[in-house]
């Protein structure tokens, strides 16, 4: 089974294809390239429906859900839309990101339980920083007390 038949059974994106699947050029990433499908519309960010295109942004990459040890990586070239309703020239809603984040909902939900999606947003440093330095207890704590999804008790406060 290939991985891009294993990506629409899972992750199906509406209005969207995977079109290819390769290894980074240091062989530690998978990248999924994802395209629009054929005949079907930009959103609005804004106003959260159908509008008509406008030019494309350079290709942006989403951290997606790690298969087998790897980073994956969804590889899009976003869309700008000229939304009459609007008036403004915008960037598209795509399903799996959320504004300028550079992590998937997927990812998101996942990591939600600790509470580790919204530090590694604030601090910048992605999930990479999170594996290689781990939490640090304190500021996990302050975000998870803010009342952010996923908020309760972890395995921090519990060892207390």
């Amino acid at each position: 089974m290939e991985l891009i038949t294993i990506l629409n059974r899972c992750h199906r994106l509406r209005g969207f294809i995977y079109e290819r699947v390769h290894f980074s050029a240091d062989k530690k990433s998978i990248e999924v390239a994802v395209r629009p499908r054929k005949g079907s519309s930009a959103v609005c960010s804004r106003c959260h429906l159908p509008a008509p295109g406008y030019d494309q942004l350079a290709e942006r990459r989403f951290e997606f859900i790690p298969l087998w040890g790897f980073f994956v990586f969804l590889l899009y070239t976003m869309r700008r839309v000229n939304c009459r309703r609007c008036g403004i020239v915008a960037v598209e809603e795509v399903p799996w990101g959320d504004g300028k984040r550079t992590l998937t909902k997927a990812y998101m939900l996942l990591l939600s339980p600790l509470g580790a999606a919204t530090v590694m947003e604030r601090d910048g440093g992605g999930l990479s920083y999170i594996l290689g330095q781990g939490f640090r207890r304190g500021r996990t704590r302050r975000h998870l007390r803010a009342g952010a999804p996923g908020a309760g008790q972890n395995r921090c406060d519990r060892r207390r």
